[in-house]
């Protein structure tokens, strides 16, 4: 099923983290032929977004300067420490007024498909104010919000609040189902290795 006519969607790369419990730069582990953020913007832009929106913060010079951010919007966040929001709430300011969807991606996060990205854009009906996918073992990312949600992300705080948006906004929230378990986003170097091996050693 094709996303409705003319409905302007925004794709949002989370990838501002800094990586502390990693202990370097995780948008730049090697993945694939380029990097993890490579292959993430690589989905993003095969997901079919009319705008994608890249927001860095952690060793942003780095990681301009070997990742391929052709083509995509970059958001500085200053403020990358005080978690997801902060760069949801940077990456606003960037979005196009004709934007009636956001797709929040997490940069660290390699077994996201543009599939996946798609099932969740054709769940979303014209009035969906908050969308998941729901995988075998529960909710996860990419979530998706209508426009009538973005002030309200714009003032949220902290690393987890969004989910605690969700949960608040529980009984509005569409789950799309996606087969398989939620995909394993890169915090230590147990997960690199971890979506190394699901890639079949593609490091």
């Amino acid at each position: 099923m094709a996303p409705p006519a003319e409905r302007f969607v925004t794709g949002l790369v989370l990838a501002a983290g800094g990586s502390s419990r990693l202990g370097e730069p995780k948008q730049l582990l090697p993945y694939g032929p380029g990097t993890l953020l490579d292959h993430t913007v690589e989905t993003a832009r095969r997901s079919g977004f009319d705008q994608v929106i890249v927001a860095l913060g952690g060793s942003s010079s780095d990681v301009r300067r070997r990742v391929d951010l052709s083509g995509v919007d970059v958001v500085e966040n200053s403020d990358y420490g005080e978690g997801c929001s902060s760069s949801i709430a940077a990456a606003l300011g960037a979005v196009d007024p004709r934007s009636r969807l956001m797709v929040l991606m997490l940069g660290d996060q390699p077994g996201v498909t543009p599939a996946v990205v798609s099932a969740l854009i054709d769940g979303c009906g014209p009035n969906t104010a908050l969308a998941a996918c729901l995988y075998d073992d529960g909710r996860g990312h990419p979530l998706a919000f209508g426009d009538g949600m973005f002030e309200q992300l714009r003032g949220l705080h902290g690393d987890k609040a969004v989910w605690k948006l969700m949960d608040q906004r529980s009984g509005e929230v569409v789950e799309v189902r996606v087969p398989g378990p939620i995909p394993r986003d890169v915090d230590t170097r147990e997960d690199y290795e971890a979506v190394l091996a699901e890639a079949g050693g593609s490091g």
